[in-house]
């Protein structure tokens, strides 16, 4: 191997790592709340039976937050470049963390947490944009595989940091890693694809070209459609475990942080698992549609489970959590649908919009848990899902070893 050739290699190896921290801490900021719910309401003053209201507001903000950032975000990816995304979304919710430290009621931790999600909004986006368009078409899926992986870990610390720190010194130390990672981010390189594009007349980042043609809208809104089980599952199956538990007849509290924590080493080792089965495969799609039906499976495992302790909890958490691993597929399969000019747009809404798609899902599961119980609830709003999701992915063509060299005119 030349000399060159070498230093094309690292470069692409630190710009995977860089990509990957990056997502590590996202992930952590991102479930940080649903970790710290129960002591930080309590702590500001939230009453026993205000906590799961109060406590949909303030996700419900940071969903919101998600949302208008995806839009922003992947716009400005595709007019001005995917490292500039990288850098101000790092900033926006690192400084917004720190300042989630200080709060002191309901409202101002729903505003903090807005602000946060709109800067969160940008991180996996760009990141897999990046590491989509600079590897090899048939490498790519091994390079999101691994910011996938590994930063779905920062659950993992966002749980144990929680436990052994206050809430306020957890949202701190959230800030702090991304300030420093700020640091790191100066090496970076910008996608060739990208600089491609640039240099055209082609219209960059317009976000109606999603909109303005049945076809290419059809295509994105399937590629939001298959992601939303993971969503349910986290925010509301798992981060409402002492609900559950208590439904389930558990023979003590379940703890929300902890399930979350396990639930995303599953997430992580279901990351690795889809990433290298798409790789033998030759395929994201058979890989997806074989992971919703493990996560079916795991579900009913978790609302048949009365009587259940903390430790089945723990390994029902992983079962689940592996079983929805595959977030960083989902989102390669997205970027892959689409061209350079509108490449981060996509990338970037679609996860995003699928996170935010838990905002009428709380309601929908509200609806039926009211009306039958959170049991039968959390079986229909599943069940529902899921046939939404296995018939987005039924539309969507395969895109393995797709060359992504190509504009949306």
């Amino acid at each position: 191997m030349d000399p060159q050739s070498k230093a094309n290699k690292r470069n692409i190896i630190f710009l995977v790592i860089v990509a990957a921290l990056g997502y590590f801490v996202d992930i952590y900021d991102l479930v940080l709340f649903s970790v710290v719910r129960v002591q930080s309401l309590t702590e500001i003053g939230v009453s026993a039976e205000n906590m799961r209201s109060d406590g949909f507001l303030i996700i419900n903000s940071q969903m919101f937050g998600l949302l208008l950032g995806g839009i922003i975000w992947g716009i400005l990816g595709d007019k001005l470049g995917r490292i500039k995304v990288l850098f101000g979304s790092i900033l926006l919710y690192s400084l917004a963390n720190i300042a989630n430290g200080f709060v002191t009621s309901v409202h101002s931790y729903a505003i903090i947490r807005f602000i946060a999600g709109i800067g969160l909004a940008g991180e996996l986006g760009a990141g897999i944009t990046l590491v989509a368009e600079t590897m090899d078409k048939e490498k790519r899926g091994y390079g999101t595989m691994i910011v996938g992986a590994i930063g779905l870990l920062g659950a993992a610390v966002a749980a144990t940091v929680a436990s052994k720190y206050s809430w306020q010194t957890s949202y701190f130390v959230g800030g702090g890693m991304g300030l420093v990672l700020l640091l790191l981010r100066v090496g970076t390189f910008e996608s060739g694809m990208f600089k491609h594009a640039a240099q055209t007349e082609v219209a960059k980042g317009n976000i109606f070209m999603l909109f303005n043609n049945r076809k290419r809208f059809l295509k994105y809104l399937y590629c939001i459609l298959i992601g939303i089980p993971l969503w349910f599952v986290v925010g509301i199956l798992v981060t409402l475990a002492p609900e559950f538990g208590k439904a389930l007849g558990a023979t003590e509290p379940l703890k929300a942080g902890t399930g979350i924590m396990f639930t995303y080493f599953g997430i992580a080792i279901g990351d690795v698992v889809t990433g290298l089965l798409a790789q033998f495969l030759k395929s994201r799609r058979k890989t997806v549609f074989i992971f919703h039906l493990l996560s079916v499976i795991s579900v009913v495992v978790y609302l048949t489970s009365y009587g259940l302790n903390s430790d089945l909890f723990i390994w029902i958490c992983l079962f689940m959590g592996f079983s929805v691993g595959y977030w960083a597929t989902f989102v390669t399969i997205a970027s892959e649908q689409f061209g350079t000019n509108i490449r981060a747009t996509v990338t970037t809404t679609a996860p995003n919009f699928v996170r935010g798609a838990l905002i009428p899902i709380t309601f929908i599961f509200e609806f039926f848990a009211q009306k039958y119980g959170l049991i039968p609830a959390g079986y229909i709003v599943m069940g529902l899902l899921t046939v939404i999701a296995v018939f987005g992915l039924s539309q969507l063509k395969e895109s393995f070893n797709k060359d992504l060299d190509y504009l949306e005119e």
